[in-house]
């Protein structure tokens, strides 16, 4: 299995309103790209999730901690956790990965 960030970024642009698509999936490991516009709407997710920044900066709560991030990091949130992306850049783009059993692990 393979995927691009260009050819997401594509399939991204080809569906007007969306802000994330799913481009690998394996058991129940999950592949996304995730490209919010202006606010980050998401709500806690059921499963352990890793973000994987593509590009872009801004500030990540997670959990009630807020910190910075750039192109490069990684970010882990454990499943329900409250989290979303604040004051970010327009280029911000970042891999999701969810994995493993449902509630977490």
């Amino acid at each position: 299995m393979k995927s691009s960030v260009i050819k997401a970024l594509q399939n991204l642009t080809d569906k007007p309103n969306q802000l994330f698509v799913k481009v690998l999936e394996h058991g129940s490991m999950s592949v996304e790209l995730y490209k919010p516009q202006n606010i980050d709407p998401q709500t806690p997710h059921t499963q352990d999730e890793l973000y994987v920044i593509i590009s872009g900066n801004g500030e990540f709560v997670n959990d009630g901690v807020r910190t910075s991030f750039q192109q490069g990091d990684v970010l882990f949130v454990k499943a329900h956790a409250i989290h979303r992306f604040e004051n970010f850049t327009d280029d911000f783009a970042t891999w999701v990965i969810f994995y493993g059993k449902q509630g977490g692990e």
